[in-house]
C-alpha cells in the first residue's frame, strides 16, 4: 500500500457518508409534500429500534444463575424511572449504563 492509499479511503468515505446525509434532503427537498409511507417510517421507526435494543440487552440474561438478571432489572428500572422524572434520553441511557456498571463490578462480583 502506498502513502495516497489512506487517503484515498478517507476522502471515499467521507463522500459516501456526505452523500447519504445530503440524499434525504435532495430527495424531499422542503416545498415538497413527503409521501405518506415516509411520514409513517418516521413516526414508528423511532419506537421499533428501541424496541429492539431493549430486546438485543436481555437477550443473553440468565435467570437461573447468579444474579439471576439482577443489574439488568434494576439498571432497566433506573432507565425507565429516570426517563419518566426527567424526560431526558441522554441522562437515563447513560445513567443505566453508569449503575449497570456500577452494578456489575462492585455489587454483583
Amino acid at each position: 500500500m502506498t502513502d495516497l492509499h489512506p487517503l484515498w479511503q478517507v476522502l471515499i468515505m467521507a463522500a459516501v457518508i456526505a452523500f447519504t446525509r445530503f440524499l434525504p434532503f435532495l430527495a424531499f427537498p422542503e416545498g415538497r409534500k413527503r409521501p405518506q409511507v415516509i411520514t409513517y417510517l418516521g413516526s414508528v421507526l423511532p419506537y421499533a429500534i428501541i424496541g429492539m435494543l431493549v430486546v438485543y440487552c436481555f437477550k443473553d440474561v440468565s435467570v437461573l444463575q447468579y444474579p439471576y438478571g439482577l443489574p439488568e432489572l434494576i439498571a432497566a428500572a433506573f432507565v425507565v424511572g429516570m426517563h419518566v422524572w426527567l424526560r431526558n434520553t441522554l441522562v437515563s441511557v447513560f445513567g443505566g449504563v453508569a449503575v449497570y456498571m456500577l452494578l456489575v463490578q462492585l455489587v454483583f462480583k
